[in-house]
């Protein structure tokens, strides 16, 4: 493979892309180009890169966080020419130009079987490898990748734009498509510098409101803005220029009725240990400092025990934690437990209402869609504190509860399905729930839902229509003009397994990836998620559900896999805490309330809320209540400039 000259701007060095692809010249130009990539300038402060083709219709620009191969060998976009190709034919000139966001953790692997078709390569980049990846196996590259991605590549001889997606949605791709121009970007911002139109989508923004969805399940490319798309989750896009054709295709799922029945105990253990490990030596992977975020919990106190087993010299033995002293659901103890055994450098950040105040504009800059708790907040300062000290990138447990049921609302799945099956009193699950402080109510709606699911679904949806429609604070006509559209979506899988795919892959897992994507960017961090290897995914759905519920234990396999390495107040813990601040709380302070009523104003002023709503007390609710109306205001508000 060679490197040949392009059209060079500007060249210098991230993980933040831009690109425009036009019929009409009139349309964009390199300064807008360089518009978006300043818009981006947060998500790479190393360097940045701007292309255009010699015809002037296809513009890429790039900003660089430098992990991987810190030499301007990395720099992009980069123009590659596979040469020679597996049939050994030459080819001259440059075919290929790329931009790419993300990590391919897997591509000296891939660069080794690449090597044996042919393929030589002059960087240690990831990206490289994306670009013979895609000249192997064209479409089919995706299948090989074990990264979080999002990248873009345009192909001179044939006038075509393929970019892809990861397969969990850990790195954005925003596009804006008109028919004849195709703007795209790793955030909405670039799009808006570029001149596209900010109009807020009141479809979103009501269900948003109503039920706290902060995407649409049945249509994955929707965003809180009209005209602006995302590309989902495990798919590509392929733009043929000549004839101005767009195309999406999915390209990965998981079947979640697919089961190994036959696996024991130890064999499951044993497969999950070592795709884990597989997982975590990979996203170890980096020329750059490497810590973790610690919160307390299983999950990320497992990624730190394996890290320590595998005595990797690049991670300096650092932990980020959040800490909110007196308040109840505070990890604090865990944390410090976690950090002592393995003799860890733990640093720590304990958060206050007033610091949200001061950085709230900041926050929704960088989030640009609405956010359904505070959460996100402490999420964000960890990230500047791994900042502060250097720490360029962290790895984190999300993913973990959607893939092994660590959440409570799961076990009704799970007891619905033992139901079904005939084997719920017998396996003593309610008895084990029960013991364990579990609210164990299985009444005859569940026997109902567990053997009419359909009908049970229809009722709910039913249920929450009408309880959006009659939220008593939205403007009537606001109401009568969105509840049209309004949805509440369940599962097509009736079992665990098929509600775990559900949070995975359709709604749920994306939403957190995208507030830890903004979170880190927002500071030039880079958050890695040892949890979503596909390999390990797949292979922990193929497991029956009582890999992941058994005895009354959620996430059973892990707990299982890490009890001989983790204190037993960790690893046997019987609450279940999400990353939560004391949101209520801080909505109680007086500042914050006074944000909130200003919120509400806006809300009036853009005809969603009624005028009656100013007069309203304020509730302050915990971050994962329902009903949690005024954070939803204070989030929603932002939308409006």
């Amino acid at each position: 493979m060679s490197f040949a000259a392009g059209n060079y701007l500007d060249i210098y060095s991230m993980c933040g892309i831009a690109g425009i692809i036009q019929a009409d010249l009139s349309s964009y130009s390199k300064e807008h180009l360089k518009k978006m990539t300043d818009a981006l300038a947060h998500r790479g402060p190393d360097g940045a890169g701007l292309w255009q083709n010699e015809s002037g219709h296809v513009l890429l620009g790039h900003r660089r966080l430098s992990i991987i191969d810190m030499s301007d060998a990395g720099h992009q976009p980069m123009h590659l020419n596979p040469c020679p190709s597996p049939q050994g034919e030459e080819r001259l000139g440059v075919r290929y130009s790329i931009i790419h966001n993300g990590e391919i953790y897997n591509y000296i692997e891939l660069k080794e079987e690449l090597k044996k078709k042919g393929y030589h390569f002059h960087s240690q980049t990831d990206t490289e490898v994306i670009i013979a990846a895609y000249d192997c196996w064209q479409e089919d590259c995706v299948d090989h990748f074990d990264g979080m991605f999002a990248f873009a590549i345009w192909d001179e001889k044939e006038k075509e734009l393929f970019a892809a997606r990861d397969r969990f949605g850990e790195k954005p791709f925003f596009y804006h498509f008109n028919g004849t121009q195709l703007v795209f970007a790793s955030e909405m911002k670039a799009l808006w510098a570029a001149g596209i139109d900010r109009v807020p989508n009141q479809k979103m923004l009501f269900n948003f409101i109503t039920i706290g969805y902060t995407d649409n399940p049945e249509h994955p490319g929707e965003t809180f803005f009209e005209n602006i798309y995302k590309l989902p989750p495990a798919t590509t896009l392929t733009y043929h220029a000549r004839e101005k054709k767009l195309m999406l295709q999915k390209f990965w799922d998981i079947d979640p009725d697919k089961q190994n029945k036959t696996i024991t105990d130890n064999e499951a253990i044993e497969q999950f240990t070592h795709l884990f490990t597989t997982s975590i030596k990979r996203r170890l992977r980096s020329d750059v400092s490497i810590g973790t975020s610690l919160s307390g919990g299983l999950d990320s106190s497992s990624i730190v025990s394996q890290i320590n087993d595998l005595q990797t010299i690049n991670y300096k033995t650092q932990t980020f934690t959040a800490l909110f002293p007196g308040f109840e659901k505070d990890e604090g103890n865990y944390s410090k437990q976690v950090a002592s055994l393995y003799q860890l450098k733990q640093f720590n950040i304990n958060v206050t209402a007033e610091e949200m105040l001061t950085d709230w504009e900041k926050l929704c800059y960088h989030q640009e869609e609405p956010f359904g708790s505070a959460s996100i907040y402490a999420q964000y300062k960890v990230y500047e504190l791994a900042k502060q000290h250097n720490i360029t990138v962290l790895l984190d447990g999300q993913g973990a509860d959607e893939t092994l049921a660590g959440y409570h609302k799961y076990y009704k799945w799970y007891w619905q399905e033992l139901f079904r099956n005939r084997k719920l009193f017998r396996s003593k699950e309610l008895k084990a729930a029960r013991q364990m402080g579990i609210p164990d109510r299985f009444g005859i709606k569940n026997m109902i839902a567990a053997y009419f699911p359909g009908f049970a679904t229809v009722t709910l949806e039913n249920q929450y229509l009408l309880k959006a429609i009659r939220q008593e604070d939205l403007d009537r006509d606001f109401v009568k003009l969105q509840s049209k559209e309004a949805y509440y979506t369940t599962p097509d899988h009736y079992t665990l397994n098929g509600v775990l795919h559900f949070s995975t892959c359709i709604h749920g897992l994306e939403e957190l990836l995208r507030y830890a994507d903004r979170n880190s960017m927002a500071h030039g961090r880079e958050v890695r998620l040892p949890f979503l290897s596909h390999e390990l995914v797949e292979f922990i759905f193929s497991l029956p559900a009582n890999f992941k519920i058994r005895n009354g234990w959620s996430k059973w396999l892990l707990r299982e896999t890490m009890k001989n390495k983790l204190p037993d107040s960790i690893v046997w813990r019987r609450d279940k805490v999400g990353f939560e601040p004391p949101q209520k709380s801080w909505m109680e302070n007086k500042q914050v309330q006074d944000a909130l009523r200003e919120a509400r104003k806006k809300l009036v002023d853009e005809k969603v809320l009624k005028p009656e709503v100013l007069q309203k007390k304020i509730q302050p609710h915990a971050a994962y209540e329902a009903d949690n109306y005024d954070w939803r205001y204070f989030s929603a508000a932002s939308l409006f400039k």
